[in-house]
């Protein structure tokens, strides 16, 4: 039985209405002051780390995570303190960068499915598959390496071809969604000012430097596009399924509460109770625990 989502105050709807423009990157009027963001925060890692064990003893379904969006965003900073209280045996992240060459073999699917999460696993995807509809969108000049059949020539690529990629994302991810994968996508939705900000933390800052990359200010400039791409992603593949949700990302600890309570709040429609005994394998941990116990005593 798939797993739907319910209403939300930062779900991108179902009906291709979403604009960006119409989105603050900042919290809305009415949000927890820090010291209540605070409070929250704590008690949802917390609540989380009791979840994730009952997800993990469930072993009926598995959890997608998805991460999107620009540099400085705090994808990074929002997983790890997000899933700090969480049993790393259960959970998993990983990062896509610039596809390899053996990557390139296959179609844009196959490197992320080799790291889908199994059956009572929690995984994250800092990144993922929608990068070949954002950023080699905005730069097509990576479809070359890529050699698809009957585009070496084709300079822009055809329109056809996005709209290929998405209509085969949402069949992926409707048969994760069939297959006992429940799918919940965050864009943290950051602004341009905020952005630069960060960069400028990370030049003033020596133990930052290593963040900071020349390329990162580059694709900024190409900003406008970004958000061009992101639109029509979160648009196109935003499902009951498999909902995107765009997070306020100019506040990180409103965004990363944001984050986890939508996690949590998953978690909990799906009535995890710790695996019931049957009557025979109950009654043969009784005797087991006597005898036991009678061991101990003697010592």
């Amino acid at each position: 039985m798939i797993l739907e989502a319910n209403p939300h105050p930062f779900i991108v709807p179902f009906d291709s209405d979403f604009r960006i423009a119409d989105r603050s990157t900042e919290p809305p009027k009415g949000a927890p002051d820090k010291k209540e963001i605070k409070k929250r925060f704590a008690d949802a890692v917390e609540e989380l780390d009791e979840l994730q064990r009952r997800f993990y003893a469930h072993d009926q379904r598995a959890l997608l995570l998805v991460f999107q969006a620009m540099d400085a965003a705090g994808k990074d900073s929002t997983i790890r303190a997000v899933m700090s209280g969480v049993d790393p045996a259960g959970c998993f992240v990983h990062s896509f960068k610039q596809p390899s060459q053996d990557e390139l073999q296959h179609d844009f699917l196959w490197r992320t499915t080799l790291r889908l999460p199994s059956k009572g696993m929690i995984g994250i995807f800092n990144r993922s598959y929608y990068e070949e509809v954002l950023v080699v969108r905005v730069h097509p000049e990576y479809l070359a390496a890529q050699r698809l059949p009957d585009l070496q020539n084709s300079t822009p690529p055809p329109a056809e071809l996005w709209a290929q990629r998405m209509e085969s994302i949402r069949a992926y991810e409707q048969h994760l969604a069939r297959n006992g994968t429940v799918i919940l996508k965050f864009w943290l939705n950051v602004s341009q000012e905020e952005q630069h900000q960060r960069f400028l933390s990370r030049l003033r800052e020596a133990e930052k430097h290593w963040k900071f990359s020349e390329s990162d200010l580059e694709e900024s400039k190409l900003w406008d596009e970004y958000m061009r791409a992101y639109e029509i992603a979160l648009n196109e593949t935003s499902r009951p399924w498999a909902p995107w949700y765009a997070i306020p990302a100019d506040d990180k600890p409103y965004m990363r509460l944001c984050v986890a309570e939508t996690i949590i709040d998953t978690l909990r429609r799906m009535n995890l109770d710790y695996p019931e005994l049957d009557a025979d394998t109950r009654k043969r941990f009784k005797t087991l625990r006597k005898q036991l116990e009678r061991g101990l005593g003697d010592d």
